[in-house]
């Protein structure tokens, strides 16, 4: 796709979702004099989702102010976008004004997901999200320490959770619906199944550990099993808003914007996709502020590369490492492949910590730095063998996504 480049009048960028990636892509278009950036976000602040559960147990705020990590040429707006108007270039906002953009970045993030699980909307507690932490926190603090908490989820999200709340003393079981961190290879597994006994957690796996419904005082196995939980907490993977469908635009099946290796939107090349809620070529990369830093800005090269008049690049996005934390004393630092596959190797206990928490300080500092410097940011991990996958795919096989996913 060739777009001619924009430049007797400024270009028009509105940017929807202030998460890492959509911070990072409207820092990025500051590059260009010409263009006027609009950062839409639903809340006044930045959200440091990797620190929720730190805002759950009171260890910290999760929040930014967004004068901190935004460019003061982007202009934000504390609203939602209710619909996209592709055919008309406007993004339609819950306020009720609508948006004309030129190009629009689509980086609505993820939510949480299970909603389909009986009696979780209820008497479940998701933390996906700042309002759900806030919704749990003072539950958690009416409750004495003694009461049965379960977390549900076997992934990151859901062991640090359990492992923060459990280091406050509070009687935390980990309900892992299948196998404890699923991602992890046996010596980081064992690693964190090791830190989460001494914090007193008793964890719940195997394939009958799915739970199947959440009730007021218990929750419910597929194996039949009957659990007490005072409070539960859900943290069972992720979803993404419907926006795209909603909006007439091409998805894959869990709901992100189907585009190509440029992040464009299959449907349209001035719509592109960064972060959790991009699918390009129909293989997303893994939900994660990692990917995130790294798609945002590679986002936006996109459009600048279009207002410049040049075709833009595919992605080039690669892993380092997942690193779990385990309380404040204690974390598991996994490396990965590029590929996002994990090694043989890992870093834990204190040193593990101080990694983990030098990483949550540390992508501030990189949506700080990108905006105070646009185009400063750079990524050095990349998976040169994704083009390779991509290639074996092939063109015909995403039309065909494209397709059926309408």
């Amino acid at each position: 796709m060739h777009i001619e480049a924009l430049t007797e009048t400024p270009t028009e960028v509105v940017v929807i979702g202030g998460g890492y990636a959509g911070v990072m892509a409207a820092n990025r278009l500051t590059q260009r004099d010409d263009v006027n950036v609009t950062l839409v976000n639903p809340r006044p602040d930045f959200v440091q989702r990797i620190r929720l559960h730190q805002a759950v147990a009171g260890t910290h705020t999760a929040l930014a102010d967004y004068g901190r990590v935004l460019n003061q040429r982007v202009r934000l707006v504390v609203d939602s976008v209710t619909r996209i108007d592709a055919a008309n270039r406007t993004a339609a906002l819950a306020d009720g004004e609508a948006l004309r953009y030129d190009y629009l970045v689509y980086a609505v993030g993820s939510a949480s997901s299970g909603a389909d699980v009986p009696g979780l909307a209820e008497s479940g507690y998701p933390i996906a999200s700042l309002e759900q932490a806030k919704r749990l926190k003072p539950v958690l603090d009416a409750q004495p320490r003694s009461v049965a908490v379960t977390v549900v989820g076997a992934g990151p999200a859901g062991i640090e959770t359990a492992a923060e709340l459990a280091e406050q003393g509070r009687a935390v079981t980990l309900v892992c619906g299948g196998r404890l961190g699923p991602s992890l290879p046996e010596k980081g597994r064992a690693s964190v199944a090791r830190h989460l006994a001494k914090l007193g957690v008793r964890v719940v796996d195997g394939a009958g550990s799915v739970v199947t419904a959440v009730e007021r005082d218990a929750v419910r196995l597929a194996d039949g099993r009957e659990l007490p939980s005072a409070i539960t907490v859900w943290a069972a993977g992720f979803s993404v808003p419907d926006l795209a469908a909603r909006s007439g635009l091409s998805t894959d099946a869990v709901g992100r914007l189907l585009t190509d290796e440029t992040l464009t939107s299959v449907d349209d090349p001035r719509i592109v996709a960064a972060g959790d809620s991009a699918a390009p070529s129909g293989m997303p990369l893994r939900m994660s502020c990692q990917s995130a830093v790294q798609l945002g800005p590679q986002a936006a090269e996109t459009i600048l590369a279009r207002l410049a008049g040049r075709e833009p690049a595919a992605i080039d996005v690669g892993f380092v490492a997942l690193c779990v934390s385990l309380g404040r004393r204690a974390a598991v630092f996994q490396m990965l492949h590029k590929d996002d596959t994990p090694k043989n190797i890992y870093i834990g206990g204190r040193v593990g910590a101080r990694i983990k928490e030098f990483i949550c300080r540390g992508t501030v500092w990189q949506l700080k730095t990108e905006g105070r410097k646009p185009g400063k940011h750079t990524w050095w991990t990349k998976d040169a063998e994704r083009r390779e996958r991509v290639q074996a795919l092939g063109e015909e096989a995403l039309r065909e996504k494209a397709l059926t996913s309408r």
